[in-house]
């Protein structure tokens, strides 16, 4: 019977292999119709050893060999399958034993009992096999219910067959050994059956049906048998003789099943239901009160109590459950699912909390952010990756408000914070909301509310932080329009000079740059560039700027900076990076010795060099609280000076030309503090 195991449990032989199995099937089918047509119908009354002997171990040994012929051809559950053939073999030895070696009038016991009592610990082995390849795991109410039903079961069982063989059985201690021996056995197989059958749900699949019919039948005809034997009431050839046989072919027929379409093998991992427990109490109680007014053996009391502890245990363990589910479900309602922190409903309950209590000896902010770029980013890299951008983001928002604030996304690419009032607090959670890359930039616009002292209901306080977030934003998206020009706001406002020096150092550079050859993209990137190089010293204090004395050392360490910070400000815009680089470099020296950098020669931006010395003009010209401002001539000549040192050499060459070829070039004298520094 060649078979191949399925990718599941079930077996697809081939088509000789199928015609092979269903002609051994039907061959014990109707040889057990012959030995029941003759046992209980008187069919062939005369070859009786044929029936009672030869048929009858012919169908058992038929039935070991289809086990063992699973085992050995099937991979899948082979040393399962081999366990309980070699029961059914151990069995069918047994009953040749009794009839072929003893002439069916053996000892008792006999060594024909030792093959019998066989079939006990190695159907136990392939049924704990089958289980654990079948029931991949297992939680704690299923181990319970399995317990629980297995000792209810045992009860009734102990209840209904212990006392009888025990009161009826007498003789030497191995005599009343053996006789306990079957029930007990058959006792633990029923209750490890109905274990099964529990953990599955009641719903064990037709090879479980016909494991537990086998094993039942089998349990009912050796409690007949030793009830009978007991009282001598036993005649060979009846429907016991029928029972056994008839489970052993049960239980072969259960190993070629295949399992129902569409049924996954690890169904028996569903919990099962509660009636489960509820109705082994009641079974034990009524065990209980059975043993109160009739005598059963003290094992079926022992078990009946077990069991209603067991069902105690699963009714506590059943509220632990639902207390735990009734937590998780209600964190799961106030947590964002993609990055853990409080959703919307989270928020609205904080608020609510906080707005019952609040002072404004305390108060506190409440921030709502839009994610600045993450549509284009989502689009570029993919949904996964947003996902996972957002997860990081959220967990920076949540470090930068902790300890004492709250992080929460609203949906999409919307977050909020709920933090104490701080300029502090508030520029660091802003901050947080920040991820670059090599062709991305993600950031944030905001609107803040002061709570309470703007709003005293969430409803309101959303409001509000909303319309401020969209004005936010529409500031945002103007100065994306023309990023250069809202800085160019920005320093006219703290240095209102400022926007004539660098509009007249910007007319320089484009001059220069065109007579060296450059166009296009390159003389647009160098005009952004001389208009914006002074950008850093917005974060350069008034205190330093404006000195109208000479400075300390630690005080040019900080001026030296400013290019720098002025391209940090200026990659904060994709547009604007490549600005940024030639800022930058704008004080960098043709020998080497000027900063940030200290690169020389040719390693300069051509952008750089030519604002450099145009800058240097500039300033040489423009009058200072420390010293008056020099004539164009000297200021022509210095520059010529410094060729080769301080300046390109091509760049003073054109430069000079061109001031002295064009008296309009340069823009007029600028009062302006320390703008070459």
């Amino acid at each position: 019977m060649r078979a191949a195991a399925s990718p599941r449990l079930g077996l697809r032989p081939t088509r000789p292999a199928r015609i092979v199995l269903r002609t051994w099937q039907i061959a014990l089918v109707a040889g057990l119709a012959l030995l029941a047509a003759h046992d209980l119908g008187g069919l062939g009354s005369g070859g009786g050893h044929f029936f009672d002997r030869w048929l009858y171990e012919g169908l058992e040994a038929a039935a070991a060999a289809g086990c063992l012929v699973r085992a050995v051809r099937v991979p899948r559950e082979r040393l399962a399958w081999l366990a309980l053939g070699l029961g059914l073999l151990s069995t069918t030895i047994g009953d040749a034993i009794y009839d072929f070696g003893y002439g069916g009038n053996p000892p008792f016991p006999s060594p024909a009992d030792a093959f019998y009592l066989g079939f006990y610990p190695l159907s136990y082995l392939g049924i704990v096999l089958l289980v654990r390849s079948r029931i991949s795991r297992f939680n704690a109410s299923l181990w319970l219910d399995g317990l629980t039903a297995a000792l209810a079961a045992g009860a009734v069982g102990a209840s209904a067959i212990l006392e009888v063989v025990v009161s009826s059985t007498h003789g030497s201690p191995i005599v009343v050994l053996t006789n306990l021996s079957y029930p007990l056995g058959d006792i633990v197989l029923l209750a490890l059956l109905v274990f099964v059958f529990a953990v599955s749900g009641w719903q064990p699949g037709h090879a479980w049906l016909l494991i537990g019919a086998a094993l039942l039948l089998n349990t009912i005809g050796d409690g007949f048998y030793l009830y009978s034997s007991a009282n001598g009431t036993y005649v060979e050839g009846g429907l016991l003789d029928v029972l056994w046989p008839a489970s052993l072919i049960l239980l072969a027929f259960s190993a070629w099943q295949t399992p129902t379409t569409g049924q996954p093998v690890g169904g028996l991992e569903r919990r099962a239901l509660f009636a489960t427990p509820a109705t082994c109490g009641v079974i034990a109680v009524g065990v209980l009160v059975y043993a109160s007014v009739n005598h059963v053996h003290p094992l079926a009391t022992i078990l009946a109590a077990g069991t209603i502890i067991l069902v105690l245990m699963r009714t506590a363990l059943t509220f632990g459950e639902n207390t735990r589910l009734l937590e998780r479900s209600r964190s799961e309602s106030l947590t964002d699912a993609l990055t853990g922190i409080g959703n919307r409903r989270r928020l609205v309950l904080d608020l609510d909390a906080y707005l019952g209590d609040a002072n404004e000896e305390e108060p506190h902010l409440l921030v709502v952010f839009d994610l600045n770029g993450f549509k284009g980013y989502n689009d570029s890299f993919g949904h996964p990756a947003g996902d996972a951008l957002l997860a990081r983001l959220a967990g920076k928002l949540k470090e930068a408000v902790a300890p004492d604030g709250g992080a929460y996304r609203m949906g999409g690419d919307e977050f909020c914070a709920l933090i104490p009032a701080s300029e502090t607090l508030l520029h660091r959670a802003a901050s947080s909301l920040f991820e670059e890359g090599e062709s991305f930039v993600v950031s944030s616009a905001f609107g803040a509310v002061t709570l309470p002292e703007e709003a005293s209901d969430p409803s309101a306080a959303l409001s509000l932080a909303d319309q401020r977030l969209y004005a936010h934003k529409d500031q945002l998206s103007a100065a994306r329009t023309s990023p250069h020009e809202l800085l160019l706001r920005t320093l006219a406002e703290r240095e209102p000079g400022l926007r004539a020096h660098v509009e007249g150092v910007a007319r320089m550079a484009v001059a220069v740059g065109r007579e060296l050859g450059l166009s296009g993209d390159q003389l647009a990137e160098l005009r952004l560039a001389a208009e914006l190089h002074d950008v850093g010293k917005l974060a350069i204090p008034d205190a330093v700027l404006r000195k109208p004395g000479p400075l300390t050392d630690d005080e040019w360490q900080f001026i030296h900076q400013h290019t720098l910070i002025g391209q940090r400000i200026l990659g904060g815009e994709p547009a604007l990076r490549r600005v940024g680089e030639i800022v930058r470099s704008t004080h960098e020296r043709w020998d080497g010795e000027g900063y940030v950098d200290g690169i020389a020669g040719d390693a300069i931006p051509v952008a750089s060099r030519v604002i450099a010395a145009c800058d240097a003009f500039s300033a040489m010209t423009s009058g200072r609280p420390y010293r008056a401002a020099v004539s164009r001539e000297d200021a022509i000549a210095e520059l010529r000076n410094c060729a080769g040192s301080q300046f390109d050499p091509a760049v003073i060459a054109v430069l000079c030309d061109l001031l002295e070829r064009r008296a309009d070039l340069d823009s007029p004298a600028l009062r302006v503090r320390r703008d070459n520094l």
